[in-house]
């Protein structure tokens, strides 16, 4: 009697293939991780990082900016809400070495401080608090400009300037001051508009019938020439008071100047109640992301 012969494939353990290990023959499953949820101080953390970079980008990169009058009408309309470069004509900054730094060109608009508001000697209002004005013309003159107005007409050393693209007719208001289309040759201390150290520093800079603009400081005009308090009436602007010009127009409501000349809590809250009302319809859709020219 022969033993009958157990078959491979019966046997309690199988030889692996060659090359292979035993692990090969079985299926790995990794552990899926547990869900990790962020905690209220990481919360708070990654909040605060972003309003940190927001307002670094607006106190050293960009600001926003309201335009309040029709000075530079129609250049710039009120209610207009631009974001401003702080970057390009402000002075070099060694810790910022790629930026592209300039000086600031004849036709550029500019944001600057009013004159009359020194950097670090700024002004008090009646409760004592410091205040300064900023305000947003068009730059007229540079350092060494002669500069002069004749029925309207700019004259920047001796050439004819032409009328702003978008500004508005000069013959369009006949009753305005011959004083703003006569500059210099009515001196400021003869139009009661004009400030009392304008009065007395123009004379010093006319020659030839000419006001030459001095080192470090800047003529500033609005569009808007007979509806623009500008250095006309207060003088020139220090370099230093130069803030920065305003890119794009990123939003515009219609506005009227009276509106920005009000204060108190009261009217705040009427003004955002109607801008809520009115936010479609009072939107300047066309002035949206406007290229500021």
């Amino acid at each position: 009697m022969t033993k009958k012969k157990t078959p491979a494939s019966a046997t309690a353990t199988e030889k692996s293939p060659v090359g292979s290990t035993a692990t090969d023959a079985k299926t790995e499953f990794t552990p899926s991780q547990p869900d990790v949820e962020e905690t209220p101080f990481e919360a708070l953390a990654s909040i605060c990082s972003v309003l940190v970079v927001g307002l670094f980008i607006l106190y050293f990169l960009a600001q926003n900016f309201v335009i309040p009058s029709g000075s530079m009408e129609d250049t710039l309309l009120v209610g207009d809400h631009l974001v401003v470069d702080r970057i390009t004509l402000a002075p070099p900054a060694k810790w910022m070495p790629l930026v592209h730094y300039r000086e600031p060109k004849r036709g550029d608009i500019v944001v600057f401080i009013k004159p009359v508001f020194q950097p670090g000697i700024d002004p008090t209002d009646a409760d004592g608090k410091p205040q300064t004005m900023d305000l947003v013309k068009r730059l007229i003159g540079v350092p060494g400009d002669h500069i002069h107005l004749h029925d309207g007409i700019v004259y920047i050393n001796g050439v004819a300037q032409p009328q702003p693209k978008d500004g508005r007719d000069m013959n369009s208001n006949p009753g305005e001051s011959v004083y703003l289309d006569e500059f210099p040759t009515i001196v400021p201390a003869l139009d009661p508009g004009a400030t009392e150290e304008w009065a007395v520093e123009a004379p010093k800079n006319i020659v030839g019938g000419d006001l030459v603009v001095p080192d470090g400081k800047y003529f500033m005009m609005g569009d808007n020439r007979h509806n623009s308090l500008d250095s006309r009436y207060w003088g020139f602007v220090p370099r230093e008071n130069i803030v920065g010009r305003p890119l794009f127009n990123y939003w515009s409501f219609k506005s009227d100047e009276a509106q920005y000349e009000q204060t108190g809590i009261s009217n705040t809250v009427s003004w955002m109640a109607h801008v809520a009302l009115h936010f479609f319809t009072d939107t300047r859709w066309s002035r949206t992301f406007h290229l500021v020219r």
